[in-house]
């Protein structure tokens, strides 16, 4: 059986890169990965696109941050 027809766990989640949708083989993410709260789901970015996209995820802070 591949991955994608296992039924995954009660509880756990896939985690998959928002931005380009590189999956990690297991069910953690390795620390180099950022993660986001939106609308109360968790959001995971590898390092490559948080690097690519470091400008469009800063922009979005509000001025307190500033």
């Amino acid at each position: 059986m591949d991955e994608e027809t296992q039924p995954q766990r009660p509880g756990t989640e896939r985690v998959v890169c928002v931005r380009c949708a590189t999956a990690v083989q297991g069910e953690i993410a390795p620390p180099t990965w950022s993660c986001s709260m939106e609308n109360g789901t968790r959001q995971y970015l590898w390092d490559v696109c948080a690097r690519a996209h470091i400008r469009a995820t800063d922009s979005r802070l509000g001025p307190t941050w500033w």
